[in-house]
C-alpha cells in the first residue's frame, strides 16, 4: 500500500472515492505519400510517465470498486486533434484499462466561464493588454516581488465588458489574457497574478468556432474535478506549487459540497531515457528516431512497437511503486519486467543473426523434419517439426577452430547437438580472407533427439539453408550514452548513443512466415523479438538473461 493509498483509506468513506486520468490529447503526426496520396498517421503522446498515473489511477479505481473517469484536457485547439483522441483510447485500452466513463474539458466550457464572470464580478481578476514578454518581466524573481501589472486596477464594468467582447472574438489572438487578482509579491510565483484564460482563434476539434478564449489547465483543471466530484486529483510533483492555485480557485468560486483533493507523486524518470513530451517530439521532428513510435523511445506506441506487453508494462509501474521522492529507475527493471512475461508466453524459433555455412559431408537423407517444443516453459503450447537438411547455417560465434575445455560448442574435433536434430563433429573448416565462412561435419545417424541416449556437453541451434528465410534484424540498445541525459547541465542532444540502433539481417526458420505483425517470439539462444509494423523486420525486445 503506497502513501496515497493510505491517504485515502485513512479518510474513509470509500463508497464515495471518484478519481480521473486527464491527458491532453495531442502528440505527432507522421505524413506519407501511397499511390499519389497522403496518408496522415496520428501517434498519441502518451508515455511511460502516463502509464504509471494509469496504473495508480485506474489501479485504485479497480481494487475498491471505484469509477475512474478518462478526461481529454482540451484546452488548446493549436495542437489538439480529434485524431489525438482516437489514439490515446487505443493506447489506454492496449494498457488494459477501461475508464467507467470518457469526457472533455469542452464539456465543461460553459460552467467554467461562467465561474470567471463570478470572479471578475468579485473583482478576483482583470483583464490584462501587456504582452507575454512583459507579463514575465512583471513575474519578478523567485527572491524579489514582481510588480502589478498597469491594467491590474480595472474597474469591475470595464473587466467585464471586455471579458465578454474577447469571448466574442473582437480581439486578436496574443493581444489580452484574463489574469486572476493575487499577490505580486506571493513567495510562490505561480500565485503572482496567474493567467486564467487567453485568446486562440483556431478551431477546436469538439466546439468548432464557439469559443474564442480558452481556459488555462490550473483555471480547468480544479473546476472539471468538482464538476465531476472527483474525490481525489493525483497529479505529478510538477504540480505541488500549483495545488495553492488549485485551491484558490475552489474556495473562491463560491462552490457547495466537498472539494476535490489534490495529493502529488513522484513522476518516473527512466535512466539514458527522456519523458518530455516536447523533447520526443523535437527528436522526432528532427529525423533523430523513426517517429514518436520508435522502439527505442518510452512512448506506449514505441514500447508496444519494440515487443513490451501491456502485462510487462503494468508490472513495471507496481514494482517502481508510488513516493514522493523523485528517484532515476534502472531500465534494466523495465527489460526484465519483459522477459519475465515472454518467458511464460513466448514460443521459441530459431534464427540466426551473424551466420556460417555448416556442411554435412556423410548426409544422405535429403530433408526431413525434425520436431522442436514451442515453448518448455509451456507444455501446452506444444510442438512444430521443421526442416532439417546436411546444409545448415550456424552461428559464427558457435565455432572454432580451437577452444579450452569450457567452451562446450563445436569446434575442429568436438561435437554438438544441433537443436531437436543430431550430433555433429567438426572435421574440417573453410576461410576467407582470414574468416571462417563454412565448418564440414560428419553426423551420427544413430543420435536423432527423443531416439537416442548419447549426450553431449554442448546444444546449437541452426537454420536448414534450403529453407530459411532472410529477414532483416534491428538491434536497439539505450538512445542516450548518459544516465540523465536530461539533468547534467548540457544538451541532452548530445548524449545521443550512436550505435543505438544496429541493422543486419539474419536467416530464420520457415514457420516465422506465419508470424502476425507485433508478436513476439524468442530466438533460441539471442533473444526476445517481435515482427516489426512493416512484416518484413523483426525489433529485438530485450537479451536473455545475463550471464546466458
Amino acid at each position: 500500500m503506497n502513501f496515497i493509498e493510505e491517504k485515502i483509506v485513512k479518510k474513509g468513506n470509500l463508497s464515495k472515492l471518484k478519481l480521473r486520468f486527464p491527458p491532453e490529447p495531442n502528440g505527432t503526426k507522421v505524413v506519407t505519400i501511397s499511390d499519389g496520396k497522403e496518408i496522415i498517421k496520428y501517434n498519441s503522446g502518451l508515455h511511460l510517465g502516463h502509464a504509471k498515473a494509469m496504473c495508480l489511477n485506474f489501479g485504485l479505481a479497480e481494487k475498491y470498486g471505484a469509477p475512474c473517469i478518462l478526461r481529454f484536457d482540451d484546452t488548446n485547439p493549436s495542437t489538439e486533434e480529434a485524431e489525438y483522441v482516437n489514439s490515446m483510447i487505443k493506447d489506454i485500452e492496449w494498457l488494459g484499462f477501461k475508464p467507467s466513463k470518457i469526457t472533455y474539458t469542452s464539456d465543461y466550457f460553459s460552467p467554467i466561464y461562467d465561474k470567471l464572470v463570478f470572479l471578475a464580478k468579485k473583482g478576483l481578476v482583470y483583464v490584462d493588454g501587456s504582452t507575454s514578454e512583459e507579463i514575465a518581466s512583471m513575474k519578478g524573481t523567485p527572491t524579489s516581488p514582481g510588480s502589478n501589472s498597469p491594467y491590474r486596477d480595472r474597474s469591475v464594468e470595464s473587466n467585464l465588458e471586455l471579458i465578454g467582447k474577447m469571448k466574442s472574438g473582437e480581439f486578436p489572438e496574443g493581444s489580452m489574457t484574463i489574469r486572476a487578482k493575487i499577490d505580486m509579491s506571493h513567495p510562490n510565483m505561480i500565485m503572482r497574478d496567474p493567467i486564467l484564460y487567453r485568446i486562440v482563434d483556431k478551431p477546436h476539434h469538439r466546439t468548432g468556432s464557439d469559443w474564442k478564449i480558452y481556459p488555462m489547465y490550473d483555471f480547468a483543471h480544479p473546476l472539471c474535478d468538482y464538476f465531476e466530484e472527483i474525490t481525489d486529483s493525483l497529479c505529478t510533483l510538477e504540480f505541488e506549487v500549483h495545488r495553492p492555485l488549485y485551491m484558490w480557485v475552489l474556495m473562491n468560486c463560491d462552490l457547495s459540497g466537498n472539494l476535490p483533493e489534490e495529493t502529488e507523486f513522484a513522476r518516473l524518470n527512466l535512466d539514458y531515457s527522456i519523458m518530455s513530451k516536447r523533447k520526443i517530439k523535437l527528436l522526432s521532428d528532427e529525423g533523430l528516431v523513426d517517429g514518436w513510435d520508435d522502439p527505442r523511445l518510452p512512448t506506449i506506441s514505441g514500447l508496444r512497437r519494440r515487443g513490451y506487453t501491456p502485462e510487462s508494462i503494468r508490472s513495471f509501474c507496481d514494482k517502481v511503486g508510488v513516493t514522493k521522492r523523485e528517484s532515476l529507475i534502472s531500465h534494466l527493471l523495465l527489460e526484465e519486467c519483459l522477459r519475465e512475461d515472454l518467458n511464460k508466453r513466448a514460443r521459441r524459433f530459431m534464427g540466426v543473426m551473424d551466420p556460417i555455412k555448416l556442411t554435412i559431408s556423410n548426409w544422405v537423407g535429403g530433408n526431413e523434419l525434425v520436431e522442436i517444443e514451442n515453448n518448455l516453459e509451456d507444455p501446452s503450447a506444444g510442438s512444430r517439426k521443421i526442416p532439417f537438411s546436411g546444409n545448415l547455417w550456424i552461428e559464427s560465434e558457435d565455432f572454432r577452430k580451437e577452444a579450452n575445455s569450457k567452451y562446450h560448442r563445436l569446434k575442429l574435433g568436438g561435437e554438438v547437438r544441433l537443436k531437436g536434430a543430431y550430433i555433429v563433429k567438426a572435421i574440417d573448416c573453410i576461410e576467407e580472407d582470414g574468416k571462417i565462412t563454412e565448418v564440414i561435419c560428419e553426423y551420427d545417424p544413430n543420435t536423432k533427439s527423443g531416439s537416442s541416449d548419447r549426450k553431449v556437453k554442448g546444444t546449437i541451434h541452426w537454420v536448414s539453408r534450403d529453407h530459411g528465410i532472410l529477414k532483416k534484424v534491428n538491434d536497439y540498445d539505450i538512445l542516450f550514452d548518459h544516465p540523465n541525459p536530461d539533468g547534467n547541465g548540457k544538451d541532452f542532444l548530445e548524449h545521443l548513443n550512436k550505435d543505438s540502433l544496429i541493422v543486419r539481417s539474419g536467416y530464420f526458420e520457415p514457420f516465422i512466415l506465419d508470424l502476425k505483425v507485433g508478436e513476439s517470439v524468442q530466438m533460441m539462444r539471442k533473444g526476445y523479438y517481435t515482427l516489426d509494423k512493416d512484416g518484413s523486420s523483426f525489433n529485438k525486445s530485450v537479451s536473455l538473461k545475463e550471464g546466458f
